[in-house]
């Protein structure tokens, strides 16, 4: 009956005879009509659900009571010259009361109590003349099958005084059967009781009572022994001869779930068993959840307290430890970080009883105590094996500084594979105050020696920095590109020195930024030692040979450099150590990750525009670096953290990473208010063009070429003929003679309508005095598009991975000097990996994405080259996407990805190597309107 509707209303419709009458189950597609009889397994099978609309609860209310009369036998033969029916005799005043409280309970909107009583009578009747007419089947045991009365035309009519004499004499005689035998409740449910008198306890044993309640009615409960030692009608206890059956058998089930059960089953009377200390102990830890399940409940009395709890407190370590005391926090000063290395905090077990926490002496008192009943503070109490066991554990762990502040901040600790409620001891609250609150709090005058104003949003940044390192931790500085990370850094450098640090502070970034680094110091910070670890001449000598109080300065390194001379760098006693473009570093298993983690420092800054690209775990990577240990170990925050966020399944967890996550992560976005208002207006500009006739036999060529072989391929080829087949698609739809591998001699005009769209698109740049960055993420599609605009004549400059530093560096400088310098030149061709971070290139207007790459926060970055603090002009922003093909489909999962904004999706490319071959092929097929 699965196709009746139960969640929309129902109508019962009455017949004459009752029988005939109809159930109507309506929702909003259809309209279901069952006759009393089929309708009546719907309604008992529906009154256990919590969905159902009001008429189908007090019809199927209807329907048991109707049911409970008939089995009873409470039915007569109806009155009058209608078809031969039965009706339901006279109610007695409870069955009457039980109508009256079903049309009371059972009432809505529309139906009035009158009218549902009215309407619980005709259900009624329709159920007593249609249940006897159905063949009787096998009884159950729980109630007594009502004889099938005989069918038309056999039945007699009911006006006939002999039948009604002969049926009214059977009905008496099966009532009377029923209030001897019958009439007492049979089914029971089973409960123990635990007792013990003083002797008892002392001994460590306790006694469970078996006790039996009536299956309807739980509070109808006698003990066992009443129900073994007093038979028939007149018994005290008030159950049926069955019951003790019905009770012998439920033992049974019960001794299946805690086996010491089955010394009870042995007893002529089974009513009471005395439980020694190992059993308790059993009882305890596995028998009331077994018998639970069972429906069974262990009682025990409050004179037998089980009210010690016991919870995490995380606080300073045990003595020997370096870790401030209770009292506090202490104070330090810069050159000695608040929470250093060497200290060591600890999660202990605290066990109290009634919310008072137990005195060392009570403590070793439940550790030592050989018994699970113990004496405490004047009163018995029931241990818990699992309180006892923590009592003797004491300390469950200690935790670094990153640990323990990690769960300082999420309130939790896992613990045995469990999470844990944590309560943070004194030492920590102060900590913890100051990490919720150093984004919010008062910012710090900016240094005398910074040659800058700070915007407001810049001081808070720098007063974030300067508590978190202050303290000795870790921090992301995660402001969208153009808002100023590399000043604020540069501030906090300055800070720090005000405030007594020493050592220099070591950059390590991409090689294309440490121009960038030395001309932003040498700006904001003049008189500032800056010196270059990079290329050959690369030297560390006398870094730290300066007089007290002078400044170190910065050290500007590569990621290649710091990979390959780690071991130099770690011998220098920095006082920062700063990613720029921390991107680099979202992977932690790269051999430059692992050295970058080498390099000792006071504090870590990592500085990024992108902190999570595509999945949880570049954050921690990054975050990791910054501060270890704060998100556990990788294994650990997959499992932790990243898996049920990610599944969607607990919404409690993503709340919980950002309470973690918050204090350590700075994210400020251009669009937030207040942030940067003078910035002009940014047009996005989606251009969807068509594959030209010589793209389109290529393309499908191509997919039908490769997915012959993907099927026929093996596991580990299959996924580098996927990637193939993904790059040569997107290349296809740049260019042919891109896919083609063909030089910048070929024809290259009508082939393309992205290249024929650039051409027109720059040259109205160009006519107007505007400048351009046009973006892709092939070099060999770069190198067409030079070749094409030295045949146009169109000024350009191309900046690559190949690209030398001093030449990217002077490629910037051409570029921003503007039309008034003769080398300069309106447009920038840039590959999407080298130039798409970093770069400071306000000169541009224009912003030409000529291929979509798979993550947003990659275009932005690049668009950021441009839209950024300093730029002046509106900045127009173009997107190239060929219609029907690859392309479009990533489009649409970028447009995804930015509305789910910060949200994780598995990464690019390597994620679709995992499509089945149906779903790649519907992804790559060219569609129609191409």
């Amino acid at each position: 009956m699965s196709f009746v509707p139960v969640t929309g209303p129902a109508t019962f419709r009455a017949g004459e005879p009752p029988r005939e009458g109809v159930v109507e189950f309506s929702d909003d597609r259809r309209t279901v009509s069952l006759p009393v009889r089929a309708a009546l397994p719907v309604l008992t099978k529906a009154h256990a659900r919590d969905d159902l609309h009001p008429s189908v609860g007090l019809l199927s209310g209807a329907a048991l009571l109707g049911l409970r009369l008939v089995a009873a036998g409470r039915l007569e033969p109806a009155d009058g010259d209608g078809p031969p029916s039965w009706r339901i005799a006279a109610l007695d005043a409870s069955d009457a009361d039980r109508v009256e409280m079903l049309a009371h309970s059972r009432a809505y909107d529309g139906v009035d109590v009158a009218a549902a009583q009215a309407l619980v009578r005709q259900v009624l009747d329709a159920v007593a003349d249609a249940v006897p007419r159905t063949a009787p089947g096998p009884t159950t045991g729980r109630r007594r099958a009502t004889p099938a009365a005989p069918q038309r035309p056999a039945v007699p009519r009911p006006a006939d005084p002999a039948f009604a004499a002969r049926l009214q004499a059977r009905i008496d005689r099966h009532r009377t059967r029923a209030s001897r035998a019958g009439g007492l409740p049979q089914l029971v449910g089973l409960s123990l009781r635990v007792e013990a008198d003083e002797e008892e306890l002392v001994a460590g044993a306790v006694r469970v009572v078996l006790q039996v309640h009536d299956e309807q009615d739980p509070l109808h409960v006698c003990d066992a022994a009443l129900l073994w030692t007093e038979t028939g009608p007149d018994a005290s206890h008030g159950f049926g001869d069955r019951a003790r059956t019905h009770a012998t058998i439920a033992l049974r089930g019960a001794a299946d779930a805690w086996p010491v059960l089955e010394r009870m089953l042995e007893l002529r009377v089974p009513d009471q068993l005395t439980l020694d200390t190992d059993e308790i102990v059993g009882l305890l830890e596995h028998g009331v959840g077994a018998l639970r399940e069972r429906g069974i409940d262990v009682l025990w009395p409050r004179s037998l307290g089980r009210d010690l709890t016991t919870r995490t407190v995380l606080d300073s370590a045990p003595a020997g430890g370096t870790a401030p005391g209770a009292g506090g926090v202490r104070e330090a000063p810069l050159d000695k970080p608040v929470l250093g290395t060497e200290d060591l905090f600890a999660f202990r077990w605290q066990v109290a009883l009634h919310g008072e926490p137990l005195t060392e002496e009570e403590m070793d008192q439940l550790a030592s105590a050989a018994s699970p009943v113990l004496k405490l503070r004047g009163s018995w109490t029931v241990v818990d094996p699992a309180v006892a066991r923590r009592a003797r554990k004491r300390l469950v762990r200690t935790a670094t500084p990153a640990q323990a502040v990690a769960a300082a901040l999420t309130g939790t600790v896992r613990v045995e594979d469990a999470e844990e409620q944590v309560v943070v001891g004194a030492s920590l609250e102060r900590v913890r105050e100051q990490l919720r609150t150093a984004a919010t709090r008062e910012p710090v005058e900016q240094p005398a020696a910074l040659r800058a104003d700070l915007r407001d949003y810049q001081r808070h940044g720098l007063t974030w920095l300067a508590e978190l390192t202050s303290l000795g931790l870790g921090a992301c500085l995660a402001d969208d590109m153009g808002l100023g990370k590399t000043i604020t850094l540069i501030a906090l450098h300055l800070h720090r020195r005000e405030g007594g640090a020493t050592g220099p502070t070591l950059v390590v970034c991409p090689t294309s930024l440490l121009g960038n680094w030395e001309a932003e110091v040498a700006r904001f910070a003049p008189g500032t030692p800056v010196r270059r670890f990079h290329g050959s001449g690369r030297d560390l000598a006398g870094l730290e040979d300066g007089l007290p109080g002078t400044d170190a300065g910065f050290v500007l390194t590569t990621y290649g450099t710091a990979r390959r001379d780690a071991a130099a760098l770690a011998d220098v006693g920095w006082d920062l150590v700063v990613a720029d473009e921390a991107q680099h570093v979202k992977n932690a298993r790269t051999a430059t990750a692992r050295a970058l983690r080498t390099i000792p420092s006071r504090a870590r800054v990592a500085l990024t525009g992108t902190p999570i690209e595509n999945d949880l775990t570049e954050l921690w990577s990054v975050l990791d670096w910054a501060t270890p240990g704060l998100l556990g170990s990788r294994n650990a925050f997959r499992k932790v953290w990243a898996a049920p966020i990610e599944s969607g399944l607990e919404p409690t967890k993503a709340r919980q990473f950002a309470d973690l996550v918050e204090p350590f992560l700075l994210r400020r976005r251009k669009s937030d208010t207040g942030i940067a208002p003078e910035l002009p207006a940014k047009t996005e500009t989606d251009h969807p063009l068509r594959l030209t006739r010589e793209q389109t036999v290529l393309y499908e060529a191509f997919v039908r070429d490769t997915m012959e072989r993907i099927e026929r391929a093996d596991t580990d080829t299959r996924r580098g003929l996927v990637l193939a087949l993904l790059t040569g698609l997107k290349q296809i739809c740049n260019h042919p003679a891109q896919f083609l591998k063909q030089s910048g001699a070929a024809r290259l005009s009508g082939r393309s309508q992205k290249l024929d769209l650039l051409e027109e698109l720059l040259a109205t740049v160009v006519a107007e005095g505007g400048a351009a960055l046009v973006f892709t993420q092939y070099v060999a599609m770069a190198r067409l598009v030079e070749a094409h605009l030295t045949r146009l004549g169109v000024g350009h400059q191309l900046l690559h991975g190949g690209t030398p530093v001093r030449e990217r560096e002077a490629m910037v400088a051409r570029f921003q000097a503007g039309p008034d310098d003769p080398g300069s030149v309106p447009v920038f061709l840039l590959s999407l990996k080298a130039g798409g971070t970093g770069l400071n290139l306000t000169r541009a207007d224009h912003v030409i994405h000529l291929d979509r790459w798979w993550n947003p926060a990659v275009e932005e970055q690049a668009t950021d080259r441009a839209y950024r603090i300093g730029q002046t002009k509106p900045v127009q922003v173009h997107r190239m996407t060929t219609r029907g093909t690859i392309e479009e489909r990533v489009a649409e999962l970028l447009t995804r990805k930015r509305a789910l904004a910060d949200s994780v999706l598995a990464g690019g490319e390597a994620a679709l190597t995992e499509l089945s071959d149906d779903e790649l092929r519907d992804l790559v097929t060219l569609r129609p309107e191409a």
